[in-house]
């Protein structure tokens, strides 16, 4: 793996500035335009944002259309996440070659949800490889110009790959060496899933240890009650705090819609608050604000961290 520098995000990251990453969610439908419309939202309040790839097995777009379209219409820098739930290391390795040719500078290595937990739960699951074996595929490529079984790729891809890891995992210990076996693979950064409470992030970073990969924090400022329950509910390995699920809970009383969005504001707000000022004391490289269709509240949490 070498020194090369390919996409903003990674510049940013190399050059040791605090970054800000967002996140997009293309739907069942036949074209972007919700994403795209966020994108424009997101432009100059983060470096880059995640198009997500059928999130929780919801067979929604392709990210991979959904990248090349939000990166060409708006400017805004993406991250593909690529899951191996649905793909062989055939169709994996097409769409990272198409990922070069559209234009694509950064994936998001994914191992993904199993299919019974989406809308088709009869869908045969894949996992030909892991989150870890298909970084070691893409760094593969990109490094050497070769695919898994040595064959020779013409005009390899030039990108940068990136891991998720699971600060409040049921097992910690199993986790963090996942998340190692994903570095020693060549992961060359590190996006968290939402953390809600400080001792969680402080105990991954702890078991963790010093590493030389940048790892972007996750937090998920919700826009209703019912995101942050929902999040509380059915999101492996994320816990939403009591007192800011009841706060968020008290504003679905508040009649008047404008005077709601305050309140939502000032809850969001009043806990991240005291969040980050935290995470500045941690060997964060980073945080991914996964505020969908939230951008008003961005400027707001990056304040804290000037």
């Amino acid at each position: 793996m070498g020194d090369e520098v390919y996409s903003q995000l990674m510049k940013e990251l190399k050059e040791g500035k605090y970054v800000f990453t967002g996140e997009l969610e293309p739907e069942k439908a036949g074209d972007v335009e919700e994403p795209i419309k966020a994108a424009r939202e997101l432009v100059g309040l983060v470096t880059a944002c995640n198009v997500t790839d059928n999130p929780q097995s919801f067979a929604y777009v392709s990210s991979l259309a959904a990248s090349y379209k939000i990166q060409q219409e708006t400017g805004m820098e993406c991250i593909y996440q690529l899951r191996c739930a649905d793909r062989n290391r055939n169709a994996l390795l097409s769409d990272i070659l198409g990922a070069g040719v559209l234009g694509l500078k950064n994936i998001l290595a994914l191992t993904g949800d199993h299919v019974s937990l989406g809308d088709t739960p009869d869908a045969k699951p894949v996992f030909d490889l892991d989150s870890t074996t298909l970084i070691a595929l893409i760094r593969k490529v990109v490094d050497e110009g070769k695919d898994l079984g040595g064959n020779e790729i013409h005009n390899p891809p030039k990108l940068h790959v990136g891991a998720a890891a699971a600060p409040g995992a049921a097992v910690l210990k199993a986790e963090i060496a996942k998340v190692r076996r994903k570095i020693k693979a060549g992961a060359e950064f590190i996006q968290t899933q939402v953390v809600y409470y400080t001792e969680v992030l402080d105990r991954f970073f702890k078991e963790l240890g010093k590493v030389d990969v940048p790892i972007l924090v996750g937090i998920f400022p919700a826009k209703t009650y019912a995101q942050a329950d929902f999040f509380d509910k059915y999101v492996a390995g994320v816990d939403v705090p009591p007192d800011y699920l009841q706060n968020m809970k008290e504003t679905k009383s508040i009649k008047d819609k404008e005077k709601r969005k305050e309140e939502v504001d000032r809850v969001n707000i009043e806990f991240f608050t005291g969040f980050l000022e935290h995470l500045k004391d941690t060997p964060a490289a980073g945080c991914h604000i996964m505020a969908v269709g939230y951008p008003r509240i961005i400027p707001a949490l990056k304040k804290v961290m000037e």
